[in-house]
Protein backbone atom coordinates (compact mmCIF):
# COMPACT_ATOMS: atom_id res chain seq x y z
CA UNK A 1 0.00 0.00 0.00
CA UNK A 2 2.78 2.41 0.94
CA UNK A 3 4.56 1.71 -2.92
CA UNK A 4 1.05 2.90 -4.15
CA UNK A 5 0.96 5.90 -2.35
CA UNK A 6 3.97 6.77 -3.43
CA UNK A 7 3.59 6.11 -6.61
CA UNK A 8 -0.13 8.20 -6.97
CA UNK A 9 1.87 11.05 -4.92
CA UNK A 10 4.13 11.40 -7.87
CA UNK A 11 1.46 11.40 -10.78
CA UNK A 12 -0.32 13.84 -8.16
CA UNK A 13 2.79 16.14 -8.22
CA UNK A 14 3.05 16.22 -11.88
CA UNK A 15 -0.16 17.54 -12.24
CA UNK A 16 -0.06 20.19 -9.96
CA UNK A 17 3.01 21.34 -11.07
CA UNK A 18 3.02 25.25 -11.78
CA UNK A 19 5.24 24.54 -15.04
CA UNK A 20 2.40 21.46 -16.19
CA UNK A 21 -0.36 24.23 -15.82
CA UNK A 22 1.73 26.10 -18.16
CA UNK A 23 1.64 23.17 -20.97
CA UNK A 24 -1.84 22.30 -20.41
CA UNK A 25 -2.65 26.17 -21.05
CA UNK A 26 -0.63 25.76 -24.44
CA UNK A 27 -2.21 22.23 -25.00
CA UNK A 28 -5.61 23.63 -25.01
CA UNK A 29 -4.83 26.52 -26.53
CA UNK A 30 -3.33 24.41 -29.85
CA UNK A 31 -7.09 22.38 -29.27
CA UNK A 32 -9.45 25.21 -29.27
CA UNK A 33 -7.55 26.08 -32.62
CA UNK A 34 -8.44 22.81 -34.06
CA UNK A 35 -12.15 22.60 -32.77
CA UNK A 36 -12.31 26.34 -34.50
CA UNK A 37 -13.25 27.93 -31.42
CA UNK A 38 -11.00 30.85 -31.91
CA UNK A 39 -12.59 33.43 -29.11
CA UNK A 40 -11.22 30.50 -26.61
CA UNK A 41 -7.85 30.37 -28.04
CA UNK A 42 -7.57 33.70 -27.48
CA UNK A 43 -8.51 33.83 -23.92
CA UNK A 44 -6.03 30.95 -23.15
CA UNK A 45 -3.22 32.10 -25.46
CA UNK A 46 -3.38 35.94 -23.35
CA UNK A 47 -3.56 33.73 -20.28
CA UNK A 48 -1.05 31.41 -20.81
CA UNK A 49 1.27 34.28 -21.76
CA UNK A 50 0.65 36.88 -18.87
CA UNK A 51 0.78 33.88 -16.36
CA UNK A 52 4.84 32.98 -18.17
CA UNK A 53 5.63 36.97 -18.70
CA UNK A 54 5.14 37.05 -14.80
CA UNK A 55 6.91 34.46 -13.72
CA UNK A 56 9.72 35.26 -16.24
CA UNK A 57 10.03 38.55 -14.72
CA UNK A 58 9.15 38.20 -10.81
CA UNK A 59 10.65 35.97 -8.52
CA UNK A 60 7.14 34.77 -7.14
CA UNK A 61 8.80 31.36 -6.09
CA UNK A 62 11.01 33.81 -3.37
CA UNK A 63 7.95 35.12 -2.31
CA UNK A 64 6.56 31.77 -1.52
CA UNK A 65 10.00 30.46 0.31
CA UNK A 66 10.64 33.19 2.10
CA UNK A 67 8.33 32.14 5.11
CA UNK A 68 9.05 28.82 4.88
CA UNK A 69 12.66 29.72 5.71
CA UNK A 70 11.71 32.05 8.23
CA UNK A 71 9.85 29.63 10.16
CA UNK A 72 12.70 28.63 12.05
CA UNK A 73 15.96 30.25 12.90
CA UNK A 74 19.74 29.60 12.12
CA UNK A 75 21.16 27.55 14.45
CA UNK A 76 24.83 27.48 15.92
CA UNK A 77 25.21 24.57 17.00
CA UNK A 78 27.44 25.58 20.37
CA UNK A 79 26.03 23.68 22.34
CA UNK A 80 27.18 20.02 22.44
CA UNK A 81 24.59 17.71 20.47
CA UNK A 82 23.98 14.04 20.91
CA UNK A 83 23.07 12.98 17.98
CA UNK A 84 22.62 13.96 13.82
CA UNK A 85 20.06 13.39 11.32
CA UNK A 86 20.74 14.23 7.94
CA UNK A 87 17.76 14.53 5.56
CA UNK A 88 19.01 13.44 1.39
CA UNK A 89 17.83 14.96 -1.53
CA UNK A 90 20.98 16.49 -1.96
CA UNK A 91 22.12 14.20 -4.38
CA UNK A 92 22.20 13.04 -7.79
CA UNK A 93 20.93 9.33 -7.73
CA UNK A 94 20.74 8.90 -12.11
CA UNK A 95 24.31 11.09 -13.06
CA UNK A 96 26.03 9.33 -9.86
CA UNK A 97 25.24 6.09 -11.31
CA UNK A 98 25.84 6.92 -14.97
CA UNK A 99 29.39 8.30 -14.62
CA UNK A 100 29.91 6.34 -11.65
CA UNK A 101 31.14 9.35 -9.64
CA UNK A 102 29.92 11.28 -6.89
CA UNK A 103 27.07 14.01 -8.21
CA UNK A 104 25.42 16.62 -5.94
CA UNK A 105 22.89 18.89 -6.89
CA UNK A 106 21.92 22.53 -5.47
CA UNK A 107 20.65 21.12 -2.40
CA UNK A 108 24.53 19.92 -1.53
CA UNK A 109 24.75 22.12 1.50
CA UNK A 110 22.51 19.22 3.83
CA UNK A 111 25.96 17.52 2.99
CA UNK A 112 28.34 20.34 3.78
CA UNK A 113 26.66 21.33 7.00
CA UNK A 114 26.22 17.55 8.00
CA UNK A 115 30.34 17.04 7.38
CA UNK A 116 30.75 20.57 9.39
CA UNK A 117 29.18 19.51 12.05
CA UNK A 118 30.34 15.90 12.16
CA UNK A 119 33.98 17.36 12.61
CA UNK A 120 32.82 19.68 14.89
CA UNK A 121 30.80 17.17 17.63
CA UNK A 122 33.31 14.03 17.21
CA UNK A 123 31.36 12.12 19.78
CA UNK A 124 27.79 12.75 17.95
CA UNK A 125 25.69 9.98 16.83
CA UNK A 126 24.97 10.33 12.33
CA UNK A 127 22.14 9.40 10.98
CA UNK A 128 22.33 9.81 6.71
CA UNK A 129 18.51 9.05 5.34
CA UNK A 130 17.62 8.89 1.96
CA UNK A 131 17.20 6.08 -0.11
CA UNK A 132 15.86 6.43 -4.00
CA UNK A 133 13.05 8.58 -4.91
CA UNK A 134 12.32 7.55 -8.34
CA UNK A 135 10.22 5.05 -9.80
CA UNK A 136 12.47 3.77 -11.98
CA UNK A 137 16.19 2.75 -9.87
CA UNK A 138 19.35 2.96 -10.84
CA UNK A 139 21.80 -0.21 -11.19
CA UNK A 140 24.96 1.17 -9.19
CA UNK A 141 24.68 4.46 -6.89
CA UNK A 142 21.28 2.98 -6.17
CA UNK A 143 20.59 5.21 -3.00
CA UNK A 144 21.19 8.34 -1.65
CA UNK A 145 23.11 6.96 1.24
CA UNK A 146 25.39 5.04 -0.97
CA UNK A 147 26.19 8.54 -2.90
CA UNK A 148 26.47 10.23 0.59
CA UNK A 149 28.86 7.06 1.66
CA UNK A 150 31.02 7.90 -0.82
CA UNK A 151 30.96 11.89 -0.70
CA UNK A 152 31.96 11.38 3.11
CA UNK A 153 34.69 8.66 2.59
CA UNK A 154 36.05 11.34 -0.31
CA UNK A 155 35.74 14.40 2.27
CA UNK A 156 37.62 12.38 4.86
CA UNK A 157 34.82 10.91 7.37
CA UNK A 158 34.68 7.44 8.18
CA UNK A 159 31.87 6.04 7.13
CA UNK A 160 31.60 4.44 10.18
CA UNK A 161 30.31 6.84 12.38
CA UNK A 162 27.39 7.14 9.86
CA UNK A 163 24.01 5.11 10.25
CA UNK A 164 22.94 5.00 6.70
CA UNK A 165 19.56 4.36 6.50
CA UNK A 166 18.57 3.44 2.39
CA UNK A 167 15.22 3.14 2.57
CA UNK A 168 13.40 6.15 2.26
CA UNK A 169 11.93 7.62 -0.18
CA UNK A 170 10.08 10.83 1.08
CA UNK A 171 10.30 13.02 4.48
CA UNK A 172 7.45 10.85 6.31
CA UNK A 173 9.91 7.46 5.91
CA UNK A 174 12.87 9.55 6.61
CA UNK A 175 11.53 10.54 9.84
CA UNK A 176 9.76 6.85 10.71
CA UNK A 177 12.70 4.94 9.72
CA UNK A 178 15.47 7.01 10.77
CA UNK A 179 13.12 6.87 14.67
CA UNK A 180 13.24 3.59 14.70
CA UNK A 181 17.59 3.32 14.07
CA UNK A 182 17.95 5.88 16.56
CA UNK A 183 15.56 4.90 19.50
CA UNK A 184 16.45 8.59 20.74
CA UNK A 185 16.10 8.91 24.50
CA UNK A 186 14.00 11.94 26.15
CA UNK A 187 17.19 13.54 27.44
CA UNK A 188 19.08 13.06 24.10
CA UNK A 189 20.24 16.14 22.20
CA UNK A 190 19.56 15.62 18.41
CA UNK A 191 19.80 18.29 15.55
CA UNK A 192 17.96 17.64 12.19
CA UNK A 193 19.69 19.53 8.84
CA UNK A 194 17.61 19.89 5.53
CA UNK A 195 17.21 22.59 3.55
CA UNK A 196 15.34 26.17 5.07
CA UNK A 197 12.61 25.47 2.85
CA UNK A 198 12.24 22.03 3.52
CA UNK A 199 11.97 22.38 7.45
CA UNK A 200 8.72 23.22 8.32
CA UNK A 201 7.24 19.86 7.05
CA UNK A 202 10.62 18.05 8.41
CA UNK A 203 10.41 19.28 11.26
CA UNK A 204 5.91 18.64 11.87
CA UNK A 205 6.93 15.13 10.51
CA UNK A 206 9.67 14.18 12.48
CA UNK A 207 8.22 15.79 15.50
CA UNK A 208 5.03 13.58 14.46
CA UNK A 209 7.25 9.78 14.78
CA UNK A 210 8.13 10.94 17.94
CA UNK A 211 11.15 12.87 17.82
CA UNK A 212 10.08 15.25 20.00
CA UNK A 213 13.23 17.46 21.01
CA UNK A 214 14.63 17.08 17.81
CA UNK A 215 15.92 20.81 16.91
CA UNK A 216 15.74 22.54 13.52
CA UNK A 217 19.76 23.27 12.12
CA UNK A 218 18.27 24.99 8.40
CA UNK A 219 20.42 25.24 5.76
CA UNK A 220 20.65 25.75 1.47
CA UNK A 221 18.78 29.30 1.75
CA UNK A 222 17.21 30.09 -1.37
CA UNK A 223 14.99 33.26 -1.10
CA UNK A 224 16.23 36.81 -2.01
CA UNK A 225 14.45 40.15 -1.43
CA UNK A 226 12.21 40.84 -3.72
CA UNK A 227 13.31 43.47 -5.58
CA UNK A 228 16.67 42.11 -5.52
CA UNK A 229 15.36 38.68 -7.70
CA UNK A 230 13.29 41.37 -10.32
CA UNK A 231 14.91 40.19 -13.73
CA UNK A 232 14.62 38.01 -17.10
CA UNK A 233 14.43 34.66 -15.59
CA UNK A 234 11.94 32.54 -16.76
CA UNK A 235 13.66 29.09 -16.05
CA UNK A 236 15.11 30.07 -12.58
CA UNK A 237 12.40 31.75 -11.16
CA UNK A 238 10.02 28.91 -12.58
CA UNK A 239 11.97 26.19 -10.79
CA UNK A 240 11.79 28.11 -7.58
CA UNK A 241 8.54 28.59 -7.92
CA UNK A 242 7.89 24.58 -8.20
CA UNK A 243 9.67 23.87 -5.47
CA UNK A 244 7.43 26.33 -3.29
CA UNK A 245 4.74 25.16 -4.53
CA UNK A 246 5.87 21.38 -3.66
CA UNK A 247 6.61 22.55 -0.13
CA UNK A 248 3.00 24.31 0.55
CA UNK A 249 1.35 21.01 -1.41
CA UNK A 250 3.30 18.30 0.49
CA UNK A 251 2.77 19.84 3.93
CA UNK A 252 -1.13 20.05 3.50
CA UNK A 253 -1.22 16.49 2.30
CA UNK A 254 0.96 15.37 4.96
CA UNK A 255 -1.21 17.07 7.99
CA UNK A 256 -4.34 15.61 5.57
CA UNK A 257 -2.65 12.22 5.96
CA UNK A 258 -1.63 12.01 9.32
CA UNK A 259 1.69 11.76 9.30
CA UNK A 260 2.39 15.22 10.55
CA UNK A 261 1.94 17.26 13.14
Amino acid sequence: MEHVTFILSKLFWAMLRPDSWIVLGLILSCLAVWVKRYRLTRFLLSVTTVIAFLIAIFPVGDVLRAPLEREFPQQTASDSIDGIVILGGSASVDLSSEWNQVQLNESAERLTAGLALARRFPDAKIIFTGGNAEIWKAQDFSTEAGITQAFFAEQGLDPERVTFERKARNTYENAIFSYDLASPSPDERWILVTSAYHMPRAMATFRKAGWETIVAYPVDYRSLPFWQGVEWDFSGHLEALNVAVKEYVGLFAYRYLGYAE
